[in-house]
């Protein structure tokens, strides 16, 4: 089976695993098989599966260099955004169950002062809470990411400059990373193999970088030898 025909029948495949992690937590809810504090476990498995996406779609580049699998590069922007769609999840659960839920409503829960007091809420847990603010910079960087993440928009922008962009993912994985260290305090494990993993994955990419960069500062000849 050619590579191209292997893609088009894997990625209806990989497009439903990804949703499974969603389609268990709705499962879990329905069937009361969550913990004492369903909203709770509902936003940590959200966190976690956005941070494991987030790992996965930084992994297909070096995996790709490093063993010649050109076609696992059609996966990686189905990967960012399954990491989007979770970091949405989370957000938004963030947001209604514990922001919204703890304001008053004087002129009903559809009004304009409802939205402003949800606005300064949030705002104010962004400024006061430290992992909440890393979060929020985590989730923000990962949304032009999402916006430009098709072929049009690296036409409109330009190969070159869609490439500088999508370096914010870059942002997006440490921060993750740290909301995640600051959120647990005490057990650090999972956060911990995440940032062995992130760190991993950068230090990958800064070495291909200085290579390259050293690469073009050579003389043609000296790197046609390279």
């Amino acid at each position: 089976m050619s590579p191209d025909r292997m893609v088009r029948w894997a990625k209806p495949v990989v497009f439903a695993g990804a949703l499974l992690p969603l389609a268990f937590m709705i499962w879990a809810g329905l069937h009361g098989n969550l913990t004492a504090d369903p909203l709770k476990e509902v936003t940590h498995e959200t966190g976690d599966w956005t941070i494991r996406f987030i790992v996965i779609t930084l992994a297909i580049t070096p995996v790709r260099r490093l063993t010649g699998w050109n076609w696992l590069i059609r996966f990686r922007r189905m990967m960012g955004l399954f990491a989007f769609f979770y970091g949405s999840c989370h957000f938004l659960i963030y947001v209604i169950a514990d922001r919204f839920a703890g304001l008053d409503f004087p002129d009903g829960i559809v009004a304009w002062s409802t939205g402003r007091a949800l606005l300064a809420s949030i705002w104010d847990d962004i400024y006061k809470r430290p992992y909440i603010t890393v979060g929020f910079l985590g989730f923000v960087s990962m949304i032009p990411l999402a916006l430009t993440s098709t072929a049009g928009w690296i036409r409109r922008i330009g190969g070159r400059n869609w490439q500088r962009l999508h370096r914010l993912i870059y942002v997006t994985a440490v921060a993750g990373v740290v909301h995640y260290w600051w959120l647990v305090k005490a057990d650090i494990r999972d956060p911990a193999i995440y940032a062995v993993l992130v760190t991993l994955l950068l230090g990958y990419r800064a070495t291909f970088f200085v290579k390259r960069a050293r690469l073009q500062r050579q003389p043609a000849q000296a790197r046609a030898r390279a």
